[in-house]
């Protein structure tokens, strides 16, 4: 079975997604983005201040997602967080205009699982690598786990103890 995974186009470098956690700045559906397995990160070479050397559409990077987490900067947006992490360099991984879509691994033309993912080094986060704001509604958390295991969120029973 195929696993979720979020794509999402940027100008920055694997540098600076590597001191801050992830990819940030994402307009995006935090339980959706939760609930993927893997982020591929792909280069936008047309952006005017682009950092990296990259080849426009390439995927630089691929994390394996541990949250989603109010962004850094600016606020509104979101932070993909990685608990690993591997460089890569698969041209031509692009399509489209909007800088955030949603995939599965069986939309890619490499192997997932013949990457060699290495641990996130301590970042700089800090605010951002804990949840903060106004947290999950019922709803919200039924439909991603509606999507993470494949059943109609009608079916989830959640149970809040205090």
């Amino acid at each position: 079975m195929a696993d979720n995974v979020v794509s999402v186009f940027t100008f920055k470098s694997a540098e600076m997604i590597l001191e801050v956690g992830g990819p940030q700045a994402w307009t995006l559906d935090r339980v959706r983005a939760k609930a993927c397995k893997y982020a591929v990160v792909c280069r936008n070479a047309h952006y005017p201040d682009v950092d990296g050397p990259k080849t426009h559409g390439s995927a630089f990077m691929i994390g394996k997602v541990s949250d989603v987490v109010p962004s850094t900067e600016p606020e509104g947006r979101w932070l993909i967080l990685f608990s690993e992490y591997a460089l890569c360099n698969f041209g031509d991984q692009w399509e489209g205009r909007n800088p955030v879509r949603f995939r599965t691994t069986d939309d890619y033309d490499f192997d997932f699982k013949e990457l060699e993912f290495q641990p996130m080094p301590e970042f700089s986060a800090g605010e951002a690598s804990t949840l903060k704001g106004r947290g999950l509604t019922i709803a919200e958390a039924k439909a991603g786990l509606s999507l993470a295991f494949g059943v109609d969120p009608s079916a989830i029973e959640i149970t809040i103890r205090a």
